[in-house]
């Protein structure tokens, strides 16, 4: 008697479950997408990267030492005006005879808000593989990706696709 009202008990609860689950599914198919998708891409001049040395103790063949911070703060134009600028910081995280890598976190400032980025830095002009992590303003449930290509004399380009924007009406 006790494995049947057991059973029953659970036969519900999967039940249940399934039909929150249905419910929530239906309802958010039955919402329009107030979001949109869209592409930003900028020329970028970078600012020096200044290094901020986490230790004294210091590998013979390397300019860096493992949680040293590379801080920096460059500019981003677009049609040859300037829109903005983005400001982060790299922490070494490996430094083998043959690589060196940072951890990166980045804040992109335009006019209509922020958008946080992060991504690994691999020495050298690798382009740079960024993860969209949010923002605020018209950009506050942002997330994405991009691509920070550097072209070796100082300049670059930005290049974000940004999956998710405010909807209109709300900080847009």
């Amino acid at each position: 008697m006790r494995r049947v009202a057991l059973a029953g008990v659970a036969l519900a609860l999967v039940l249940g479950l399934a039909g929150v689950v249905a419910i929530s599914a239906a309802s958010q198919a039955a919402e329009p997408s107030t979001h949109k998708a869209k592409t930003l891409t900028f020329d970028v001049v970078f600012s020096p990267f200044s290094p901020i040395a986490a230790n004294n103790v210091r590998d013979p063949n390397s300019d860096f030492a493992l949680g040293d911070e590379l801080v920096f703060h460059d500019q981003l134009f677009a049609r040859g005006k300037q829109v903005g600028d983005d400001l982060g910081s790299c922490v070494i995280a490996s430094i083998t005879a043959s690589e060196l890598l940072a951890n990166c976190c980045l804040v992109i400032r335009l006019p209509g808000g922020n958008l946080t980025s992060q991504f690994v830095a691999v020495a050298g002009p690798t382009p740079r593989e960024l993860a969209l992590t949010g923002g605020t303003g018209s950009y506050r449930n942002a997330g994405g990706e991009g691509t920070l290509v550097e072209f070796g004399n100082g300049k670059g380009r930005l290049t974000l696709h940004v999956l998710s924007l405010a909807p209109r009406g709300k900080g847009a």
